[in-house]
């Protein structure tokens, strides 16, 4: 026999089934109604092993007033760091939070404040390594990544305190790779990453993570008309946070080799249209004097005639000082570096030893 049911009934009885169906689905997964994506579980997952590690910092000026002579702190910045070294208490962040701050705290994720001392400054970089003073025990530390791994697609989470707003976690992708930006000190920072994942004022100095919980970046500055996200945020790679950090650790500064010469400004490269980067002149007992480099000199009525003109560095060419010095900060003090120049119109290659600074 083949029974015929009205629309009516098999509506009902699919509702019966369903909701059986579920029912019994919500017996066995008590949490049904919380269940998250793969991807929304890696990004709480990510958040809750992060966030402990990431601070808020605030600098604050004194300033004497005018006529009682007291002293007052006036509120300089904020921004945000982690926890670079856990048991000495160092916390990485951006120079452009800290500079020219008299006093400076640190506030854990627990709303407890520590105040701190400047370890080192990169202006040229916009990093800066902070020191916690009398740190906690148990602090945490963010796993380090590799910045060079990172493609245009790839997932990437910023933590910080845009606005004030502590503990903020923002959301997107490498957006794109190898961007340049101004530093405070007017140096070009190259290899930036683009990221979309909001950054606002506030965000400085935190840290940009990818899907496995590793820094991948410091972020660092934002694109926008209005001052606020625009989707446009630049993050310095995590892979020259490295190679800088430990310098301002040990040296409070970025120790570049010296090549032993003075350069002609970049203000006079435009106005005369040189190729290259001229050396003014070579120090005495430096490495430029000691492979043969000469200086610029005046002639019999007063004119400048050019010595070497550098025009390269170990393949990579050189056509001002922010060059020079990038190609210079890629070497250690006793790498020995081919050097080109020109001379009276003539191409000269020079092996260099790099010295340190006398």
């Amino acid at each position: 026999m083949i029974w015929r049911l009205r629309p009516a009934q098999c509506l009902a009885g699919l509702l019966l089934a369903w909701g059986a169906s579920f029912a019994l689905a919500a017996d066995s997964q008590p949490d049904y109604l919380s269940f998250s994506t793969n991807d929304e579980a890696n990004t709480t997952e990510v958040f809750q092993r992060a966030s402990p590690a990431v601070v808020f910092v605030t600098s604050s000026e004194l300033r004497r007033q005018r006529f009682t002579r007291n002293i007052t702190e006036i509120p300089r910045g904020a921004g945000s760091g982690f926890i670079w070294d856990a048991k000495a208490g160092l916390v990485v962040t951006n120079y452009h939070v800290v500079a020219g701050a008299d006093r400076l705290a640190i506030t854990l994720a627990d709303e407890t404040s520590f105040q701190a001392e400047v370890v080192g400054l990169a202006p040229e970089r916009d990093l800066a390594v902070l020191r916690m003073i009398d740190p906690p025990a148990g602090l945490a530390e963010l796993p380090i990544g590799d910045s060079s791994e990172l493609s245009v697609g790839r997932k990437v989470m910023a933590i910080g305190n845009p606005f004030g707003l502590d503990t903020t976690l923002t959301v997107g992708v490498v957006s794109a790779l190898d961007r340049e930006i101004q530093s405070p000190s007017n140096r070009a920072i190259r290899g930036v990453i683009q990221t979309d994942a909001a950054i606002n004022p506030g965000n400085s100095g935190g840290p940009l993570l990818n899907s496995m919980g590793q820094l991948v970046g410091v972020n660092t500055a934002i694109y926008s008309p209005s001052g606020g996200s625009a989707g446009i945020g630049f993050a310095i790679p995590v892979n020259t946070v490295s190679e800088v950090v430990p310098q301002l650790i040990a040296f409070g500064k970025i120790m570049r080799p010296v090549l032993g010469v003075e350069l002609a400004s970049d203000r006079w490269l435009r106005r005369y249209r040189v190729e290259g980067v001229p050396i003014v002149r070579t120090y005495r007992g430096f490495p430029a004097e000691n492979a043969g480099m000469v200086g610029a000199r005046r002639g019999s009525r007063g004119e400048i005639i050019l010595g070497d003109v550098i025009t390269e560095i170990e393949g990579e060419r050189v056509a001002n000082n922010d060059e020079f010095l990038s190609a210079m900060e890629k070497h250690r003090v006793g790498d020995t570096i081919d050097i080109v120049t020109t001379r009276e119109g003539l191409e000269k290659r020079f092996s260099v030893e790099l010295s340190e600074v006398q």
